[in-house]
């Protein structure tokens, strides 16, 4: 970028303001010229400028127009002054706020949570507290100890018919969504993802200065071809995955994952299959690893399936040229997995001892008593897995169709002590809400009894 000459004068600018790929403010621009725009007496190329405004327009949210000419005031340190763009465009969790509510609350009927209640199986623990007490708590290599890596990896050979790819052991999925991210994003780059959606999936690309774009699957909840093909752009670059998924608990057929994988393979989009809840799948679980051996980056956990979120463990898979730029990135972040978190993991690699088969009968179980106990009530996509299902909230007939808001919903369901998540934690829509079984029999049949009692009232 080169300077600009003979800098402007206020009353000479344009009263033009431009934002670039990954910026979430907005820069005053001095100067139009055939190359582009000139700011602060810099050159910036039109093709690094994402959207052009008036200066008199009001600014999004979070953010404020700065003017070339504007001179630091002199005034006490504001704490807030310094937090950054990135940090400012991401909305605090609403499922967070949630669980904050229900700390406040007396006992209430808890259908949010977003974990297993069953507890971590007993061998799982001793294990951990041997490794603990054999010493086993200092750093381990970045990408896991190869005890744990080699079973993994044969796993994965197994499963997808992949023939060398690289493995990480993660500190839990997340962090391997963090991670595939910031190891293949640039600025101004796509990601696309099912809408609804797991709340990370909007928000983690803005951290890359990326940008999210989800793809509508109402009414549904299916992978349609012709929408995810539409949404592409020269630009967009990752296709993101969840089956079963949060928050529907729907889970793709095989022949919806041909489809993806065509659609992929046709555009060159790395694909992160986010496969968390695998385990609880109530049907065949399919994958779209095998078909896009070269193309795809396979998440997998332990959290979900045995009870353990708060030991937080997973691992990657995928080519290794992305692998390893995921565990240089780790180095820097997380640096390793819990140590003695791996070491337990082992028994789930190389024994039979730990059976997670009753839980997830049960879970199917619950499922059932769910959906059967309020699909006269709601409309419901049946789930295929996972612990979540994501009615519609009922209207009054002769109203609008969504004359009332899952919030408002939620907000009445709250005020009964019933705790759910609005669907506006994980969609563009306000439409649906989340309910989690993953509770007692208890709960779920006493907030099947509120959640039909609310449906009544609000449709009178």
């Amino acid at each position: 970028m080169g300077g600009a000459e003979n800098h402007p004068q206020p009353e000479d600018r344009p009263g033009l303001a431009i934002r670039r790929y990954g910026d979430m403010c907005f820069h005053e621009v001095e100067e139009v010229v055939a190359e582009g725009y000139i700011v602060d007496n810099i050159l910036i190329p039109r093709h690094e400028v994402l959207e052009v405004r008036r200066v008199d327009a009001p600014p999004p949210p979070a953010c404020n127009l700065r003017r070339g000419n504007e001179t630091p005031m002199t005034s006490p340190f504001d704490p807030s002054s310094v937090i950054s763009e990135h940090a400012l465009a991401i909305d605090a969790s609403g499922i967070r706020k949630v669980f904050d509510l229900a700390a406040k609350l007396k006992d209430p009927i808890n259908l949010s949570i977003g974990q297993p209640d069953f507890d971590v199986p007993d061998v799982l623990k001793e294990k951990a507290i041997e490794a603990i007490r054999a010493g086993k708590n200092r750093y381990t290599p970045t990408q896991g100890i190869a005890e744990l890596i080699a079973p993994i990896k044969a796993k994965t050979m197994q499963e997808t018919g992949w023939k060398d790819p690289g493995i990480l052991i993660l500190s839990g999925t997340s962090a391997g969504l963090l991670l595939a991210l910031f190891a293949t994003l640039n600025a101004g780059d796509e990601v696309l993802f099912l809408d609804p959606y797991f709340v990370m999936y909007k928000h983690l690309p803005k951290l890359c200065g990326a940008v999210a774009v989800g793809v509508d699957t109402y009414p549904d909840f299916r992978l349609h071809p012709e929408r995810l093909e539409a949404a592409i752009t020269p630009r967009t670059k990752v296709l993101i995955l969840c089956s079963p998924n949060n928050p529907t608990g729907i889970t793709l057929t095989a022949e919806e994952l041909n489809a993806a994988a065509d659609i992929a393979k046709k555009h060159r989009l790395l694909v992160i299959a986010d496969e968390i809840y695998d385990a609880f799948s109530y049907g065949p679980h399919h994958s779209i690893a095998p078909l896009l051996p070269e193309q795809c980056i396979l998440l997998k956990g332990y959290s979900k399936t045995y009870g353990m979120t708060g030991w937080r463990l997973g691992y990657a898979a995928g080519p290794k040229a992305i692998i390893d730029q995921m565990t240089k990135l780790q180095q820097y972040t997380f640096v390793c997995a819990p140590s003695m978190v791996q070491y337990a993991a082992l028994e789930t690699a190389l024994t039979t001892h730990v059976d997670m088969s009753s839980h997830i009968a049960a879970y199917q179980k619950k499922r059932d008593k769910m959906v059967h106990g309020l699909r006269d009530h709601f409309e419901i996509n049946e789930p295929g897995g996972a612990f979540y299902i994501f009615p519609k909230v009922p209207t009054r007939p002769g109203t609008p169709p969504h004359a009332l808001t899952a919030t408002e919903f939620v907000s009445k369901a709250i005020e009964r002590n019933v705790l759910i998540i609005p669907g506006n934690v994980f969609s563009i829509r306000d439409t649906h809400f989340r309910v989690s079984y993953a509770t007692t029999d208890g709960k779920i049949d006493a907030g099947i009894a509120v959640l039909n009692q609310l449906a009544d009232d609000v449709t009178r």
